[in-house]
């Protein structure tokens, strides 16, 4: 067994050794079970020592109090850079670079039952970005599954776009390779592979030339996305150990979208601009940039994980020892809002596509059990990541609750005695006037949203966005039930065992309001 191991492991089973499966096992646990410890904990407490879990409590509103602030100043002064960044001339700075021109995009798109539509509009985002064509390799990534249905969508696109780019290469994924769960990991790297030995290696490309882009099946890039991101990777002091992160605006239907589909679309944009002001703690996410020769390295991405886009990551972290980072673009690419043929069906997928990101809980074991492993990684790089990492998902799955329901509970529980205490007063309402001053992180959020909605078309009508405005204040509440909630099922399955497949988002357009 080579001694990188445990960089291509995915759940405990995949390894050998039972003291080292047992240990990963439990890490698979951890996560999961330090959620139901606090719901538990403030339960208990709230019952036998309700003076105590109401100091908690007031901790803890304060905490997410100044955590508000604090990520809003990320908030705004992410999105004041971005608008920035979308004024520049890329390519003339480019062009003011020495060698250039010897860079290739190798674009990898993989789709499973995306209506042509959206493929369309994700390939004249291609066409019109102003990065050379004759640099940009772009492969479809076909599942084999879809053979027939895909044969009309791939015959539209090969005859509009075939001859744009240097190469068109169009995959067809394979079905049941061992080792393997359908996903869009198995799809990209199966694509990547068949770029690299048909066109990088036969026409001799240096794999340090060539910048992969990990984009989904509905990512439209703005023009000059290519050249803001070859500059960034040109100046970069490492580029071979950095990965690039766009900012995505979930917005290509979004007036198409209910409110509370957008709301969320927006709340998604808005916690991965704000990660921009803050590039230690910057992980991979959706569409992202990095160079072939490191994914290469890393032997490519893992095909039987869901949360691909942030394992890569982890698998390059612990493959250089420590010396990977993500480097934020400030440049946007614009993605699809979550969408169904109905208000329900969009609620279920809302929830689903939550789930599926908070899935990515199970790259808690990965890292640690590869923090154990690799001795070289400075621990204080391990505390950092590691502490970002599990506060987030604990915070992802818990704080909705403990804010807007466990946290009266002290009240509830506390018994008679407590209930005639000043404290038993007091927490509802410090605890309500701190959420109401919190209140300033959503107005911010719904005026920079209303700001960066595009153009209205006149069938949508001018009450849309006002109703869309008002509806922001939904949003504690709705996080309740289509954030924590799947966030909390997503660590559960992990900690049962219960392993999750890979969900693909349905994409839904109706054609008559594009």
């Amino acid at each position: 067994m080579s001694q990188d191991y445990y960089q291509r492991v995915s759940r405990a089973s995949d390894l050998q050794n039972p003291r080292e499966r047992f240990l990963y096992r439990l890490l698979e646990i951890f996560p999961g079970f330090f959620s139901l410890a606090t719901f538990a904990g403030v339960i208990f407490l709230s019952w036998r020592w309700p003076t105590f879990a109401s100091f908690l409590v007031i901790i803890f509103v304060f905490y997410w109090f100044f955590r508000i602030l604090y990520f809003t100043f990320h908030l705004r002064s992410g999105y004041g850079k971005m608008r920035e960044y979308e004024k520049i001339d890329w390519l003339k700075k480019l062009k003011s670079l020495k060698h250039w021109q010897d860079m290739y995009h190798l674009v990898i798109v993989p789709t499973r039952s995306e209506p042509f539509e959206v493929l369309r509009q994700t390939f004249l985002g291609l066409e019109y970005s102003d990065y050379p064509k004759d640099k940009m390799i772009v492969v479809l990534g076909l599942e084999e599954l879809e053979e027939k249905e895909s044969e009309e969508k791939v015959t539209l696109l090969q005859k509009e776009f075939g001859k744009v780019f240097f190469k068109f290469l169009v995959t067809r994924h394979p079905q049941n390779i061992p080792g393997e769960i359908p996903c869009k990991a198995s799809n990209e790297t199966w694509a990547a592979k068949k770029a690299r030995e048909e066109i990088i290696l036969k026409f001799h490309i240096k794999e340090e030339h060539v910048i992969v882009s990990s984009f989904d099946a509905d990512t439209v890039v703005f023009p000059a996305y290519f050249s803001c991101l070859t500059y960034h990777m040109l100046k970069s002091k490492d580029p071979l150990h950095t990965s690039f992160q766009p900012i995505p605006l979930f917005f290509n239907n979004i007036w198409q979208a209910p409110a509370i589909s957008q709301i969320f679309s927006f709340s998604s944009t808005f916690w991965q601009t704000m990660n921009q002001g803050r590039p230690e703690k910057l992980i991979t996410f959706s569409s992202h940039s990095m160079s072939l020769k490191a994914l290469v390295d890393v032997g490519f991405k893992q095909t039987n994980v869901v949360s691909d886009d942030s394992r890569i990551f982890w698998q390059c972290l612990l493959r250089y020892d420590g010396n990977y980072r993500v480097e934020p673009l400030h440049y946007p690419v614009s993605m699809d809002a979550n969408v169904g043929t109905s208000f329900l069906e969009t609620l279920s997928h809302i929830y689903k596509q939550q789930r599926r990101w908070a899935y990515g809980v199970a790259d808690i074991p990965y890292f640690l059990f590869g923090f154990i492993k690799n001795k070289k990684i400075p621990f204080s790089k391990k505390l950092s990541l590691g502490f970002e990492l599990i506060e987030g998902h604990w915070t992802w799955a818990t704080a909705p609750f403990i804010l807007f329901v466990f946290g009266w509970l002290p009240v509830l529980l506390g018994g008679e005695h407590f209930s005639q205490t000043l404290l038993s007063h007091t927490l509802p309402i410090v605890t309500s006037r701190v959420l109401t001053l919190a209140m300033v992180g959503l107005i911010t959020s719904a005026i920079i949203s209303l700001q960066l909605f595009p153009p209205r078309k006149p069938e949508y009508g001018k009450w849309k966005l006002v109703l869309f405005a008002l509806q922001w204040f939904l949003f504690p509440f709705a996080t309740v039930f289509l954030t924590a909630l799947p966030a909390f099922d997503a660590q559960m399955r992990l900690m049962l065992g219960k392993y999750m497949g890979f969900w693909p988002t349905p994409k839904f357009r109706n054609p008559k309001l594009l």
